[in-house]
């Protein structure tokens, strides 16, 4: 469970991150909308795991590599943004945010579901 601090904290990276991307996501992956899906930050806000969500990308491990690239840039570019608010900038650790996957997967899952019912009872 998450303190009050942590979530809070988490999003105000999520918000300095999504404008960073939103501004300069182009330099790092042309064509390919950088969506922050979800920040989770340590109990001594040292490290932020940030769940990353790529659309219009064929290949999102890739373009997750390309963002690790640049890790370092991009906390720079965090810390100018938000220095004034806090004592250390956390580490950022990158995930790709596969939720929409699973939610498309479970969605084919219930049509098929779905039409084999309908199919027994037209039988």
């Amino acid at each position: 469970m998450e303190s009050k601090r942590q979530q809070k904290f988490a999003g105000v990276i999520q918000e300095d991150l999504a404008a960073i991307f939103q501004r300069e996501g182009m330099n790092y992956l042309p064509n390919t909308l950088v969506t922050i899906t979800k920040v989770r930050v340590t109990p001594d806000l040292a490290i932020a795991r940030v769940f990353l969500s790529f659309f219009n990308n064929t290949n999102a491990m890739q373009a997750l590599q390309t963002v690790k690239q640049h890790a370092a840039e991009i906390r720079y570019k965090l810390g100018a943004r938000i220095k004034d608010q806090v004592r250390v900038i956390p580490q950022l650790e990158f995930f790709v945010d596969d939720t929409s996957e699973y939610v498309d997967r479970m969605d084919k899952i219930f049509d098929k579901i779905h039409r084999e019912e309908s199919q027994h009872r037209k039988e």
